[in-house]
């Protein structure tokens, strides 16, 4: 990645233990604050607290989204590759684009929580390492239908020579593939995607985006072509740390009773940019960060209005 590119925040509002006017809400305040892009998980039951609570559809959250919003960049942290067939995922996510004027991102990943695929009669594979065969040659499916071509399945899916018309607004969508499996899942993203995203603290994904680099260099792409993202969990900012803290609990409480998340960016301003400092000496310079409802918009608003400033005069 290269030095001084733009720092960008995006906004993952979670889907759980909400009501729609208020996730609908939460999207319009990201577009209003300037965050760079908006997200929603793929699951059908909550995957924080209690999995028996309240959960909307991720599609369809951003379709709605797109039709409110103006300006931010909408798609899913990340789409659950065993939920659908590529192909159709493909064309959903162009529809996605037009209907958001160019604004659409194809996020995929292998998929991981089995209750729902249970509870829904979704095929869930016998091991991870089947479903991220499924994710490789989904990937090379959807790349190639947004680039314009005509993909074929190979062993998994039997698809032929499908078409995508009409093809993105934009010239090239980026596809985002989430998750840190340094056997597969990041050799995936050398061979197909634009973006990845990778979670775990600075230690982790240091030790990813080497291993991706690697994965690049074996099958000939050019790194910097990949754009580097964080996960960065969750954040609550006060002035005063404790209030910060008491935020983060009742917030996960009022999820279906989930035990806070450990080391996150929870804290003052100056408390918040520090742990994000780290990240911008190994390239990466874009945050997806966690609002869960009910959505805190006093961390939403500090975030953008406070932190960046701060990263971005280092």
């Amino acid at each position: 990645m290269t030095e001084g590119a733009p720092i960008k925040f995006g906004a993952l509002c979670w889907n759980q233990y909400t009501t729609w006017p208020d996730l609908r809400a939460a999207g319009l305040r990201a577009d209003a604050l300037g965050y760079d892009d908006l997200w929603t998980w793929d699951h059908l039951y909550p995957i924080v607290g209690d999995p028996e609570g309240p959960m909307f559809e991720g599609w369809m959250t951003l379709a709605a989204w797109a039709e409110a919003t103006q300006r931010v960049r909408i798609g899913l942290m990340v789409g659950a590759n065993t939920f659908r067939n590529p192909a159709l995922v493909a064309k959903m996510a162009t529809t996605l684009d037009h209907i958001s004027g160019g604004r659409a991102m194809l996020g995929i990943g292998g998929a991981w929580f089995e209750t729902e695929h249970r509870a829904f009669g979704l095929e869930f594979g016998g091991s991870p390492g089947e479903r991220l065969s499924w994710l490789d040659e989904a990937a090379r499916i959807m790349r190639g239908m947004l680039d314009g071509e005509r993909p074929s399945g190979e062993r998994h899916y039997a698809i032929r020579e499908v078409r995508n018309d009409p093809p993105p607004v934009q010239e090239r969508m980026q596809l985002l593939i989430g998750g840190g499996g340094e056997r597969r899942t990041l050799r995936s993203v050398a061979r197909y995607a634009d973006a990845c995203n990778i979670g775990g603290g600075f230690e982790n994904v240091r030790r990813k985006d080497e291993v991706l680099r690697r994965h690049c260099q074996h099958v000939g792409r050019d790194e910097s072509e990949i754009e580097r993202t964080a996960g960065m969990g969750v954040c609550i900012i006060r002035d005063d740390p404790a209030e910060a803290r008491r935020v983060l609990e009742r917030t996960f409480a009022a999820n279906g009773g989930a035990r806070p998340w450990t080391d996150q960016l929870v804290g003052t301003p100056e408390q918040v940019a520090d742990i994000l400092r780290p990240f911008l000496g190994i390239g990466f310079r874009h945050f997806s960060v966690g609002f869960p409802a009910p959505v805190d918009a006093e961390s939403m608003e500090r975030l953008v209005g406070e932190v960046k400033p701060m990263l971005e005069g280092d």
